[in-house]
Parts: structure tokens; sequence; C-alpha cells
């Protein structure tokens, strides 16, 4: 009996845990597949800001976008990745990093200065596994012209 009620706990804690995380990390983005090196030159703030300007003209123009911390994550470059790290963007409000996303996905194809990039909103691992889980689902549906949606944070 007390062996259930410890795993039930543990599991409620668990999802407390990943709530946290998620509302810690619900304005960053995370841009994929910029070229290291990029920004020794220019810094991670003035890149984000010329993939707007690149990619999302007319967001450019509103000064929108007040950036709390910019940085590539994780701080130490792993020699047995060939893959350029990920740039962490972490902004002042939620509503700029939606709009961010949302001219994103419809623009489908992002890129810096030729280079096809991604950006992607920032989840806690457990939420990314959760919504993987639920990839495959989601396609087969699709495929019978449902609409399925997931409600955040995906669980």
């Amino acid at each position: 009996m007390q062996n259930r009620e410890e795993k039930k706990r543990l599991k409620t804690n668990e999802e407390r845990l990943r709530e946290l995380w998620d509302n810690v990390k619900h304005t960053s983005i995370h841009i994929i597949w910029v070229p290291e090196g990029e920004e020794r030159e220019k810094g991670t703030e003035k890149i984000f800001q010329e993939i707007i300007a690149e990619n999302i003209p007319n967001m450019g123009k509103e000064s929108l976008t007040q950036i709390q911390e910019a940085q590539r994550i994780p701080y130490k470059i792993n020699p047995r990745r060939n893959t350029p790290r990920h740039i962490l963007i972490k902004l002042t409000k939620i509503k700029d990093k939606e709009k961010i996303l949302k001219a994103a996905r419809e623009k489908k194809e992002i890129t810096y200065n030729g280079t096809l990039i991604r950006l992607s909103a920032d989840f806690s691992t457990e939420t990314l596994q959760a919504r993987r889980e639920w990839h495959d689902i989601l396609n087969v549906m699709k495929g019978k012209n449902l609409q399925p949606r997931l409600l955040y944070p995906g669980r």
C-alpha cells in the first residue's frame, strides 16, 4: 500500500518538475544549424536579429523582440559531434516567441546567410519525449483528414 502511494507521489512530483521546467523555458527559442563561430564576430543577439530581418521582415520593423539572454548551448564544443551547437534565445515576452514561431511555420524555410536553419520552441526533455511518442499517432490521424491538436505542453 505504501509503495503504491510513494510511486503516485513520485509521479506527481516528476510532473510538477516538468511543468516548472516548461514554465521557465516558455519564452525561449532554439535556433538550430547556425554555423559555429558566427557568434564570435557578431554576437548571438545580432545573429537572431539578422535572422528575423532576413526571414520575417514585417516583424523586424516592430521593435517587439526584446532579448533577455542569448547564448550557444552547450557551453563547450563536443569534438565527437559534427553538428553546430544550438543558439538559445530567451525573450522577455511569450507573445513575441509565439509570433516568431508562427511566422517561421508559415514561411517553412528559414535561412541565415543562405544556410537553412530551424527555429523551435524550448521544452523540457520529458515534454519533448512525450511529444515524440504522439508523433506517429498524429500522422495517422492527419492521413485520415483529421485535424489533431496537442494541448500545451503535449502530455
